[in-house]
């Protein structure tokens, strides 16, 4: 008992650092240099995880490492930079939140496995809840940030799904901390010439912003990773889900309480809906058999919860 509380800390270190990076980003980091952003956070926290591990992608790894990083870590953090940038803290994480549903969907139509009856119940209240978060507050929601979070969640669930698929050959001998720095630095590597081309040179970064991207970087990212990981390693996946409902519980505590964000009545109804969702619809893995489980990438793991930042 006292090893699964350990673990369940440890664990919860991911989802608070997921949440909490909406408000840093919003708060600290340029507006105005997404592409800048995404790469500072995804290359410096790959290449601690690869030298912490010592191992390179072989065969067609190097080129589905270049894809699922694209997917999972290049697109992905650019459109979670953008949408924290235009979205209330609160209200970005509560979008993010709902990913399993999209990433049930790829699942469906990609992996052959139909959602459950209970697995579209949540879907259908996480949806609902975000309606209410999205349309029903204060001061009107920018629809930029709001495509952003969809295009983030879609891209980063097909990533998640193909990664799950693609696992099936990989080596037992690969850890998921090994798959997870090749797409970071894949990712990172991808965004570089885009970053160049685009915005220019690196922006001037006052000292907040180099704090906020060390934090981005090695807490939200490399530490939350192995933290997560962590966690899937020791922890059956219904507790794992549930350690990770802190996610936006942690987006909504900043953006309230920190940032000063105001709730509408209806908007705490959709977050509540939204985490009634996720609960609800929570898929259960099956006990693994003798056989080995070959290790995915954070949100490919047979229906654990993936990461929302």
């Amino acid at each position: 008992m006292e090893a699964s509380l350990r673990w369940v800390a440890i664990t919860a270190v991911a989802p608070i650092a997921w949440g909490s990076n909406y408000y840093v980003t919003r708060e600290f980091l340029p507006a105005d240099s997404p592409l800048y952003g995404a790469l500072l956070r995804a290359l410096p926290a790959g290449l601690v995880l690869l030298a912490a591990c010592r191992r390179l992608p072989s065969g067609s790894w190097w080129w589905r490492s270049l894809v699922l990083g694209t997917l999972n870590v290049g697109a992905f953090f650019v459109l979670i930079y953008l949408a924290a940038q235009l979205l209330p803290t609160s209200v970005a994480s509560t979008v993010m939140a709902t990913s399993p549903v999209v990433m049930m969907l790829f699942a469906w139509l990609l992996l052959a496995a139909p959602p459950r009856s209970r697995h579209l119940a949540g879907a259908a209240l996480g949806i609902a809840g975000v309606a209410l978060m999205l349309f029903t507050g204060a001061v009107a929601t920018d629809v930029r940030g709001v495509l952003a979070s969809v295009a983030a969640m879609t891209m980063s669930s097909l990533g998640y799904v193909l990664t799950k698929k693609w696992s099936t050959d990989l080596r037992a001998d690969v850890g998921v901390l090994s798959l997870t720095s090749w797409q970071l630095v894949a990712g990172g590597l991808v965004l570089l010439p885009v970053a160049v081309a685009v915005e220019g040179a690196p922006p001037t970064l006052d000292g907040p912003a180099v704090l906020g991207f060390l934090y981005v970087a090695v807490v939200a990212t490399a530490l939350a990773f192995a933290a997560w990981f962590g966690g899937l390693r020791h922890l059956d996946a219904g507790t794992v889900g549930l350690v990770g409902l802190l996610n936006p519980v942690t987006g909504v505590l900043l953006g309230t309480v920190v940032a000063g964000e105001v709730l509408s009545l209806r908007q705490l109804c959709g977050l509540a809906l939204v985490l009634a969702g996720i609960a609800l619809g929570r898929p259960v893995r099956a006990r693994p058999g003798p056989a080995a489980v070959s290790p995915v990438s954070p949100g490919a793991t047979g229906g654990r919860a993936g990461p929302a930042a």
